[in-house]
């Protein structure tokens, strides 16, 4: 996730609607996206639930330079606005309660200047895979690597991401949980906080956004 091919695009988007204007990270952790976008001259701040991912961002280069607040996604307020506001990798869907996704909206509202932006990157939820009958799906797999996605709430839109790795030292298995969500159901969102869609792309690259597309970069901007 950190590599150039990965960053380049992601950081290069985030830069040109950032403009002239400072960035606010929403779960920032240990700075893969902030710091390479603090690099382009953007002035980035941050907020994230862990001391531990942020004191891991302070102790890189650059990372002196990033204020961060200590607090919730859903509920922070850091006191100044911003042109820019992003939550990147599914990170929305670490808020695993459709209550708390609205509330991350009117978050990132709050802190949007007028004509600010917010900008989330997530996946399209993956249901079409699910076999009836079945509750997971394999996503991903590799050498000493197993993901499965089990959908354990369909109503609810919950699922746990179950991650299995073995190496030299052996085996364990890492979960995620958390809640996944259509397009339309974020446009509600950004309405409910005020804000108005301006772009949806398939990708960082702004590639179409297709029904086919399997994640989408969506942009959001409250009136002037």
């Amino acid at each position: 996730m950190g590599s150039p091919e990965v960053l380049g695009p992601t950081v290069d988007l985030l830069a040109h609607l950032a403009g002239d204007g400072a960035a606010l990270e929403l779960a920032i952790g240990t700075g893969r996206v902030a710091l390479p976008l603090a690099a382009r001259g953007v002035p980035v701040s941050g907020v994230d639930l862990s001391p531990d991912m942020v004191a891991r961002l302070w102790a890189k280069p650059g990372g002196d330079a990033v204020s961060v607040t200590i607090g919730d996604i859903a509920t922070v307020r850091v006191g100044r606005t911003h042109r820019l506001v992003y939550l990147v990798y599914n990170t929305i869907g670490n808020l695993e309660t459709q209550d708390r996704q609205v509330a991350c909206f009117a978050t990132a509202a709050a802190h949007l200047e007028p004509g600010g932006r917010f900008v989330v990157e997530v996946g399209v939820p993956d249901l079409r895979r699910l076999v009836p009958g079945h509750d997971a799906v394999v996503f991903a797999h590799a050498p000493g690597y197993v993901g499965i996605d089990r959908y354990d709430d369909l109503v609810a839109q919950h699922a746990v991401s179950h991650h299995f790795v073995a190496d030299g030292s052996g085996a364990r298995e890492v979960r995620t949980p958390f809640r996944f969500v259509w397009p339309s159901e974020l446009d509600l969102m950004a309405r409910l906080a005020g804000l108005e869609l301006r772009h949806r792309w398939a990708d960082w690259t702004r590639a179409p956004f297709t029904a086919d597309s399997p994640s989408h970069v969506s942009v959001w901007q409250k009136p002037a």
